[in-house]
């Protein structure tokens, strides 16, 4: 075979070698429809490329419900007297009540106020709550508002400081552990304070209530005196005082029922007390 005859049969093959290579490279690049035109077909999946952040875009946002912690309580003010009166607009008033909770007495008390859809205040002794946990919670769950009335009811002008506040302490621990937190309220036995109670009680978060109406019903002078005795002292800022327990309160459940309906009809607004502050 001639050189020119095997020049010319080389560059035919290598022809043909590119002929195929391109049809290969054209099958990968575009997909045929039958009679149609060609498709393109999508790149194959591989690493995504990723574009530099901008410098803000590495700075740590805040997540929404994760911001500063909430300020504790203010602790209340060292008095020098009890709180005797309630503030509030127009014909404002409250009904108070100490010595329990008493599980004989204390749930007539709850229902008759929970059918007028009125809140009381609750100052309990600790010795008393600790056995009836699940009245506290009931007192809680229903709006009321249960105050420190210590734990034994003594005396506390006669007592050291150190007892005071063991008195103060162990009640406040049982209310948190019921009512889902402390006291903030604190009235002392017989209405008898003292420089240390007010500076103790202002210690462990709570503000000194005592009372302007004393119904006297721990006496038992008869249901229709302590209706009278309610009713004659109804004014705008009054607390009314009664007990729930400490003896036989089946005079005060029956003057609840009665005089309660008449406080309402005559326009008074029965509320508890409100804190100035955080």
């Amino acid at each position: 075979m001639k050189k020119d005859q095997l020049l010319t049969r080389r560059r035919a093959l290598l022809a043909g070698a590119a002929a195929v290579g391109a049809a290969g490279t054209a099958g990968a690049l575009a997909v045929g429809t039958g009679d149609g035109p060609a498709r393109p077909v999508a790149p194959a999946p591989g690493p995504a490329v990723r574009r530099p952040l901008n410098a803000s875009a590495h700075r740590l946002q805040p997540l929404t419900g994760y911001g500063a912690p909430p300020a504790a309580p203010r602790r209340p003010p060292v008095r020098s007297e009890p709180i005797l009166r309630v503030s509030g607009r127009g014909r404002t008033m409250m009904l108070t009540f100490d010595d329990g909770p008493d599980s004989r007495y204390t749930p007539d008390i709850l229902d008759t106020l929970a059918k007028y859809d009125v809140r009381a205040t609750f100052f309990v002794c600790g010795e008393m709550a600790d056995h009836n946990r699940g009245l506290l919670s009931r007192m809680a769950d229903e709006g009321h508002v249960v105050g420190n009335h210590t734990w034994s009811h003594p005396l506390l002008t006669r007592l050291t400081r150190r007892r005071i506040r063991s008195e103060m302490e162990r009640t406040s621990e049982v209310v948190e552990e019921a009512c889902g937190e402390p006291p903030r309220w604190f009235r002392a036995p017989y209405g008898a304070w003292n420089r240390a109670a007010f500076q103790l009680g202002a210690e462990l978060g709570m503000e000194p209530l005592a009372w302007t109406v004393d119904t006297l019903d721990w006496t038992t002078p008869g249901t229709g005196t302590i209706v009278e005795r309610v009713e004659d002292g109804a004014a705008p800022g009054v607390v009314v005082l009664s007990h729930d327990a400490g003896g036989d309160r089946s005079q005060t459940v029956r003057a609840l029922r009665s005089y309660l309906p008449e406080l309402l009809d005559s326009g008074y607004h029965l509320t508890v007390p409100r804190r100035r502050y955080a």
